[in-house]
């Protein structure tokens, strides 16, 4: 049979609690999904790429089906998880083998034997041999390829990935370069051409709209909408493909006050929205335009501000902005609120939009585009040295109060690291004559004197003195 041009998805499904999450981090091999004793911890489809088999294939982990939430999503958890079994080539059926069979597993089973795609059942929990004894308990729901495991002690995983690279060869799955591939530890697959993919993560406050933002760029119901604030739980990575340019999305949590993260599933996935700014290429960071600047959106700016990313300002629900008056008129009041409220994100370029109404989304994909090729406009060494030469002697520093002297210049370095990412932030490195004669106010000065000449939107201006000691 020849080989497949797209690798085959394997659905994990299953009712909530019986460790879809952890089984999908194992056959990852990293932790991607939240693991939390608290059902209904995963709502989104979460995909990556399997590192357990031998063949190519994409792993996907669904939330639980007929989970008995009391926040409302049971309905649309049970649509993610019926789109991802209609949608999968191979599904595992996850089952807690400690437990007796209940109605929502008997009515899951019900409905898959009638599946055209193989069905394995995966009893999991099976930390010992002696819970293997269970199998008479899960005869009855009729599956010949079942599989005990234990995704707490990495165990039984070997025979899973076996029979599973047995059926993804008779699909005509390509090869993972011949053997299992290694657990990783995060970085995205290269793309067809060999190229890492961009990273733009998506992050906000809860109810931003970041979600639907992500929904707009993909054209697609890939995450959860609602209404309802802490929807999304997992920093969420999709893979998309535009045009000859891969992407992956990060949809991230609504990152809330520390005062007011009130589970440990919370303040786990501001957790990971953190490590998503800190990994992206490109931050978005999505304002909801009818609420304005708050002080959540000020504390994310500055962590973006912080971890030296870039950024692009994302004006959601612009529609819902003073929606009588002329467009270029609201356009000049948002900008300023927007620009007075994250003055220290002067550098990112501002993108307003609806992504309910699927409004100007080009133009996000514009400005990522912008962001990402002006990277390259930073100065040379010589002339770095020469712009900061020039705007020490228009702008001489001040005397500092306590130390009675002055800041000196003796050289300055632009230090790019473009393996790290694929939108490279220079780092300035001053050697200077003792680094704490640097105020904030003069850095300031000489960050605009840099940006004044070498303007690239969406990059910050990273400067990093070091104190060297002159041998006369």
């Amino acid at each position: 049979m020849p080989a497949m041009q797209t690798p085959p998805t394997v659905a994990i499904i299953g009712r909530p609690n019986v460790g879809k999450s952890a089984i999908f981090n194992q056959m990852a091999g990293r932790r991607i999904a939240i693991v939390h004793d608290e059902p209904g911890v995963t709502r989104d489809r979460l995909s990556a790429p399997c590192r357990m088999t031998k063949h190519a294939c994409l792993v996907t982990d669904t939330g639980g089906i007929g989970a008995a939430l009391d926040d409302g999503f049971a309905e649309r958890v049970a649509y993610e998880a019926d789109l991802a079994m209609a949608t999968a080539d191979l599904i595992l059926l996850v089952m807690d083998c400690r437990d007796h069979l209940t109605p929502a597993d008997e009515e899951i089973a019900r409905r898959l034997r009638r599946a055209e795609i193989p069905v394995l059942l995966v009893l999991n929990k099976a930390d010992t041999p002696k819970q293997e004894m269970n199998l008479g308990e899960f005869s009855p729901l009729g599956f010949g390829d079942v599989f005990f495991v234990s995704a707490a002690h990495s165990r039984g995983f070997d025979a899973l990935a076996g029979r599973l690279d047995a059926l993804l060869a008779a699909m005509g799955a390509p090869l993972n370069g011949g053997e299992k591939a290694a657990p990783v530890s995060g970085e995205d697959e290269p793309s067809a051409d060999g190229e890492r993919p961009l990273r733009v993560a998506v992050v906000g406050r809860p109810n931003a709209g970041k979600s639907s933002l992500v929904n707009a760029l993909l054209d697609d119901e890939r995450t959860i909408v609602s209404e309802i604030a802490g929807t999304t739980r997992d920093a969420v990575d999709i893979p998309y493909r535009r045009g000859d340019e891969s992407y992956v999305l990060i949809d991230t949590a609504g990152m809330r006050q520390r005062s007011k993260r009130d589970t440990s599933v919370e303040v786990f996935s501001a957790m990971r929205s953190e490590r998503a700014v800190r990994r992206a290429d490109i931050c978005l960071l999505v304002v909801d335009a009818a609420a304005g600047v708050t002080d959540q959106d000020r504390r994310i700016g500055g962590m973006i501000a912080e971890a030296g990313k870039p950024c692009i300002l994302v004006l959601n629900k612009f529609d819902l902005f003073h929606p009588a008056a002329p467009f270029k008129a609201r356009r000049a009041e948002a900008g300023e609120i927007v620009r007075s409220g994250l003055f220290f994100l002067d550098y990112a370029p501002l993108v307003e939009v609806s992504a309910l109404r699927r409004w100007r989304i080009e133009a996000v994909f514009r400005a990522i585009s912008r962001v990402r090729g002006e990277s390259g406009s930073y100065p040379s060494t010589g002339q770095l040295n020469r712009l900061l030469q020039d705007a020490f002697v228009r702008n001489p520093p001040p005397l500092h109060r306590q130390l009675r002297r002055r800041l000196k210049l003796f050289y300055a370095a632009a230090m790019v690291d473009e393996k790290y990412s694929l939108v490279p932030v220079p780092d300035y490195v001053l050697f200077v004559n003792d680094k704490r004669l640097l105020s904030d106010n003069y850095a300031q000065f000489l960050k605009n004197a840099i940006r004044a000449r070498f303007n690239a939107a969406g990059i910050p201006v990273l400067l990093s003195p070091r104190s060297r000691v002159r041998s006369d």
